[in-house]
């Protein structure tokens, strides 16, 4: 199952929500009040589902869809302006008020969506993206996260999958060593 985060700058709403889904079947991973946090908790998982609870002050959907769009689908709840404002085109939205059940549906719409749309990482791949990890962390001095999102944002620039990416690092790497 995907990793559900619920991110927003209201306690009440990411608390409500949390219970929400919890209480339907949908354990959640992680509850975030800020853009920082939530960066982190989304650059240490390969995938998701990220739930918005309405606007976050330090951050927009927009900017969290062009960063982290590729490993995780995006619901938007809020009020209809704030919706209106979002151009990220893969964010779904959902308009205030709701109700529960339009919520619950719309979750497991994008639970499947996810399960559909991520491909299966071979175990091969996942080896090589870690060693990768290893040696940007090793070389660049990063933390397992941003070389995760170093390797990630990367990929995403060139139009490459990760384990091509890791794979390149690799040999890279492996040329360095033997000069």
């Amino acid at each position: 199952m995907a990793r559900i985060v619920i991110a927003g700058s209201s306690d009440k709403s990411r608390e409500q929500l949390g219970r929400l889904l919890s209480s339907s079947g949908y354990p959640v991973f992680r509850l975030c009040a800020h853009a920082g946090e939530l960066r982190r908790v989304l650059n240490e998982c390969d995938d998701g589902l990220l739930i918005l609870a309405g606007p976050m002050p330090d951050c927009s959907a927009d900017e969290l869809f062009w960063d982290y769009g590729e490993q995780v689908q995006i619901l938007l709840i809020a009020r209809p302006p704030v919706l209106e404002a979002c151009e990220a085109p893969g964010v779904f939205r959902l308009a205030m008020p709701t109700t529960q059940q339009a919520v619950i549906g719309a979750v497991e719409m994008l639970t499947q969506l996810h399960r559909m749309r991520l491909p299966k990482r071979a175990e091969s791949e996942k080896q090589l993206v870690a060693r990768a990890k290893e040696i940007l962390m090793e070389r660049d001095g990063l933390s397992e996260g941003q070389a995760h999102r170093k390797l990630q944002q990367y990929a995403m620039n060139h139009g490459l999958r990760m384990a091509d990416c890791a794979a390149q690092i690799i040999r890279e790497e492996g040329g360095r060593s033997h000069a």
